[in-house]
């Protein structure tokens, strides 16, 4: 029970920057009148999580033992990113928006390298019949990020301002380290090259059909994250205010998300990697081409709040098998390295599909651009038809 504690804190903390820039930044550019190609954009903010893979071999290769390999990592990152939070609290969004931007950047990094140790920690403490719950507990834990860093602090901003809406994110921030400072970690890491090398990457992609599950990779998020960019600009051209859209994107809609991970470990079970990847992925493309109801018209608060919640408890869903199999395919030793690198072309994809969902919307209109985003996943489905059926449940 401890060690699910521990990784729920520790996925909640990383998320909490992240949310809350992806979510915040796009209603506020969308509501100063900021053209739809822009904010798709500013997806290439999310560099960091993209560019982690560059690092993650000093993450597995160096460490402070005596705390514990990667509970060092976990603990020194995560107090980086609150102190970085709480100096953001004091610059000003009308003021200092570019450094408030280069804030935000700083605190993503040592979220984006926060979550290189956590992950390299699940995966040494999981169990190969543990893996699928856990990648349940570690969704559920983000969605919880989500809705503080995406939704309540939406709210907090039109309540209680900009300075101590941020200090209370920081502040939650530092209180979710407790877990993991009692936690004694017993990890063997293997003292591997730290460089990323020829040698290191060779010996991933020699891995059994691991081709095959690069394109499933690379391709099977890119419609959630065209959705995801374009949905929060459409609320705003809707009408809705800020608190309004905080509650439905970010309290509704991951609500939606936290109920799908908890429930998706469960029936993974039942299902296995493969098998849950095609299912849930159905119903992933289903979830997205729901958007096209409110981007029509149908716009009524009940028809949002579905649409809203179905879309991210689909997604959250297709996340546990994915991440399931990116653990398996994690070498011990170059753990940290291998499931980084495989997170990593996922954001390749997203960020291309993100930084073109703009044109497309702009150009299209908000219908076809859910359309056309639903289509992507259904490719990324039949992507998945190609996997060998070897993957445990």
């Amino acid at each position: 029970m401890k060690k699910w504690v521990i990784l729920a804190s520790l996925y909640v903390a990383q998320i909490l920057p992240v949310a809350f820039y992806g979510q915040t930044l796009h209603v506020i550019l969308r509501q100063q009148g900021v053209s739809l190609e822009l904010i798709g954009l500013t997806s290439f903010l999310s560099f960091p999580w993209m560019l982690k893979v560059l690092w993650s071999p000093l993450i597995d290769r160096y460490g402070w033992t005596r705390w514990g390999h990667y509970k060092f990592w976990i603990v020194l990152m995560q107090s980086l990113m609150g102190i970085a939070i709480a100096i953001c609290a004091f610059l000003s969004l009308e003021n200092n928006f570019t450094w408030l931007i280069g804030g935000m950047f700083v605190a993503i990094t040592f979220a984006a390298t926060q979550d290189i140790a956590t992950d390299a920690l699940a995966i040494g403490i999981l169990q190969t019949s543990e893996r699928g719950f856990g990648n349940s507990i570690q969704g559920a834990g983000s969605y919880l990020g989500a809705i503080l860093g995406g939704g309540v602090i939406l709210i907090l901003l039109d309540n209680l301002g900009w300075t101590n809406s941020m200090l209370l994110m920081a502040l939650t921030v530092f209180v979710l380290i407790l877990p993991v400072l009692s936690y004694q970690e017993n990890i063997a890491v293997a003292k591997t090259d730290s460089r990323l090398s020829l040698s290191t990457l060779r010996g991933f992609f020699q891995q059994p059909a691991i081709g095959k599950w690069i394109l499933v990779l690379l391709v099977y998020m890119m419609g959630v994250t065209i959705t995801s960019t374009m949905s929060r600009p459409l609320l705003v051209d809707l009408g809705m205010s800020m608190s309004d859209i905080g509650v439905l994107n970010g309290i509704v809609s991951f609500g939606g998300g936290f109920v799908g991970s908890i429930l998706g470990g469960f029936i993974l079970k039942s299902l296995g990697r493969k098998r849950g990847l095609i299912i849930f992925g159905l119903l992933m493309a289903g979830g997205i081409a729901l958007w096209i109801l409110p981007a029509i018209g149908f716009t009524s608060l009940p028809i949002l709040y579905f649409v809203a919640a179905s879309f991210q408890f689909t997604y959250s869903m297709a996340c546990i098998p994915m991440f399931a199999i990116a653990m398996d395919n994690s070498r011990q030793g170059n753990a940290g390295y291998d499931y980084t690198l495989q997170v990593t072309i996922i954001f390749v994809g997203s960020l291309l599909a993100g930084a073109g969902s703009g044109f497309i919307a702009e150009s299209l209109g908000y219908p076809l651009a859910f359309a056309i985003a639903s289509g992507i996943s259904l490719l990324g489905v039949l992507l998945v038809l190609m996997l060998p059926n070897t993957n445990p449940k």
